[in-house]
């Protein structure tokens, strides 16, 4: 499971890792109620009425086989039970959020993303355990994670630290920190956007997040029970997405054409037109994690229009609020994560960003008739 970028900032200086673990908590987060009837008049068709906004996809309504697949060797306990789902049409984006959508937003709104705004230590600490002590001034500097492309070898693979570094500076127009620049990559997904930013994006196009079951829609494409976008075969996975190619994390051949982080549309879209919706970059959703969310799921009937967990659980960090995270990046691999698959899912907080995650938006049929 990622933990949270700050954290990693601490971890750092402080070794505070091994005492996060040692209580949970839970969050209650208000949420609109999933809503289960014997006959439900599923949204499937678009209305004649609506116009497909530029750049999004309809996405007919359908049920399917949310989470982990019964062929799936690779699934995790945190994807499972597979279970059955309805979700109503809706309206996505084609891509990832691009640099220059982003770009355009906050020339618009003169907005200043997370990642580039002094960190507050009064701030920082309440989520943090009790009586953690203050880090040097210099690492409580604005900035994100990177991916450290100098890692030569690993001791232990559960030490995420050996390939990750808090760099100054860093934000999603400088993404490789002071110096590096996103010119000439203005079709490229826009990254070190924190959950609050992909909001402030969303609420300045009319835009919403997607649910989790709603990225799991699109990802299937026209499908309603495969492991991957593309299909059941692994062995395409070179073909269909930028994932790492060779050991993880010394070494990428860069067989599928990227090393690292590669424009939008690079690779092919699945069967509904859907790119990058496995590898490249992560993509945030509106959905709260919780580690056992689909094991307290009523399977008997279909869910209908899930929106996800109503509290915050995971063991591995209660002390800051995550949410799920869809699709894998450039970094995943069959010995790190397996994340490019449809079912998988993970978290980090909502104060994150890094290199490797982004997020594309949805619009329903009734926000678009407001």
């Amino acid at each position: 499971m990622f933990k949270s970028y700050k954290f990693l900032i601490l971890l750092a200086a402080l070794s505070v890792l091994s005492s996060c673990n040692s209580k949970d908590k839970k969050e209650e987060i208000p949420t609109v109620p999933v809503e289960k009837k014997e006959s439900y008049q599923l949204l499937v068709e678009k209305p004649q009425d609506i116009v497909v906004p530029a750049g999004m996809i309809w996405v007919p309504g359908k049920e399917f086989i949310q989470g982990a697949k019964d062929n799936d060797p690779m699934a995790m306990p945190r994807e499972q039970p597979g279970h059955k789902v309805l979700v109503d049409g809706f309206f996505m984006d084609a891509t990832e959020v691009t640099n220059d959508q982003f770009s355009k937003f906050v020339d618009a709104t003169q907005y200043i993303t997370v990642a580039e705004r002094p960190i507050d230590w009064e701030e920082m600490k309440k989520e943090l355990p009790e009586g953690t002590p203050k880090p040097p001034d210099e690492v409580l500097q604005p900035g994100s994670l990177i991916f450290n492309k100098e890692v030569n070898a690993v001791v232990n693979m559960d030490n995420y630290t050996q390939w990750w570094t808090w760099k100054t500076g860093a934000n999603w127009r400088q993404p490789y920190g002071p110096g590096s620049s996103i010119k000439g990559k203005e079709n490229f997904p826009a990254v070190h956007v924190a959950y609050e930013d992909a909001l402030a994006y969303c609420k300045w196009a009319n835009r919403k997040l997607p649910t989790e079951a709603q990225w799991e829609s699109a990802a299937q494409g026209t499908q309603t029970n495969q492991i991957f976008t593309w299909g059941n075969d692994r062995n395409l996975l070179s073909q269909q997405s930028n994932t790492w190619e060779g050991t993880f994390p010394t070494e990428n051949t860069g067989i599928d054409g990227f090393k690292f982080i590669a424009p939008v549309k690079s690779y092919p879209a699945n069967d509904l037109g859907f790119y990058d919706m496995a590898g490249n970059v992560w993509e945030w959703t509106a959905d709260i994690y919780n580690h056992d969310y689909y094991r307290q799921l009523d399977t008997s009937k279909p869910v209908i229009n899930p929106m996800g967990a109503t509290s915050y659980y995971n063991p591995q960090n209660p002390y800051q609020v995550e949410m799920i995270m869809k699709g894998g990046s450039y970094l995943c691999h069959a010995s790190y994560c397996a994340s490019y698959r449809v079912s998988a899912r993970m978290s980090t907080s909502k104060d994150s960003g890094s290199d490797h995650l982004g997020f594309r938006t949805i619009a329903t049929v009734d926000m678009l008739k407001e």
